[in-house]
């Protein structure tokens, strides 16, 4: 309990150590090939909501000392604890890639998850990152598609169009921890509730206090918080270590 204490503490899931969790693997899975190299396909740093199935599928692949893919190799994904993925365990299709979807745990944070595929020398490893939110922290994000979303995300979508480009000052997206990670709670709160011009930044901020409450507001700082790339550190946060 204690563990599991700090592991909350620290809202990071990457450092569990020893709690991997996947499905068996189906006995008649065999691989027919090996490759050299394991990559990123698509599905990494996506974010969902705290024990909720991932929009996309996390897709990774297997590719040979020329860069050419391998059909065929054994990939197998695991996770900390209550993570689960299904499956746990494939083989490449012609493309080299295999594909699986990714239940998230029931703690918000950082999920650091690898995929593992036996090359022809030696293993191969790959970390993948994907974010949990909290209740509080899927409150700010819907907070920010409401709210922010059109100018501080330069991609549209089906539902808004960007209005980024049109900004002569750019917004920092909410993602962007080298930035963000330096202001403080305190700050957020200021520049979010009375505009830019409170810390002497852009007016193309507009100040919301007298649309958000106070607790909204924190909503979205915590949601800020939470998929700040680099991860956000506060400082006198112990951290488990391995």
């Amino acid at each position: 309990m204690m563990r599991r204490s700090i592991l909350c503490l620290a809202f990071s899931i990457s450092a569990i150590a020893g709690c991997k969790h996947s499905s068996s693997i189906a006995p008649a899975l065999k691989a027919t090939a090996a490759g050299t190299a394991l990559v990123e396909s698509s599905g990494g740093k996506q974010i969902g909501g705290t024990g909720s199935a991932l929009k996309d599928p996390l897709v990774v692949q297997v590719n040979d000392d020329q860069g050419a893919a391998v059909a065929g190799a054994m990939v197998e994904f695991r996770g900390a604890e209550g993570v689960h993925f299904e499956p746990a365990a494939t083989l490449t299709d012609s493309s080299g890639q295999a594909t699986t979807s990714v239940t998230l745990g029931t703690i918000a944070g950082h999920y650091q998850l690898s995929a593992t595929t036996i090359g022809k020398t030696q293993q191969v490893n790959l970390q993948i990152v994907e974010i949990a939110l909290g209740y509080q922290q899927q409150l700010g994000s819907l907070l920010e598609e409401k709210y922010c979303a059109r100018c501080h995300d330069s991609e549209s979508s089906a539902e808004r169009v960007s209005n980024y480009d049109n900004l002569e000052v750019k917004p920092h997206p909410f993602a962007e921890g080298e930035t963000l990670n330096k202001m403080s709670d305190a700050d957020l709160v200021a520049m979010i509730q009375h505009g830019g011009p409170a810390l002497s930044k852009s007016a193309l901020m507009p100040p919301y206090g007298s649309t958000l409450t106070a607790s909204e507001v924190r909503a979205l700082i915590a949601y800020i918080r939470a998929v700040a790339d680099p991860q956000y550190q506060p400082g006198g946060t112990v951290y488990a270590k391995n």
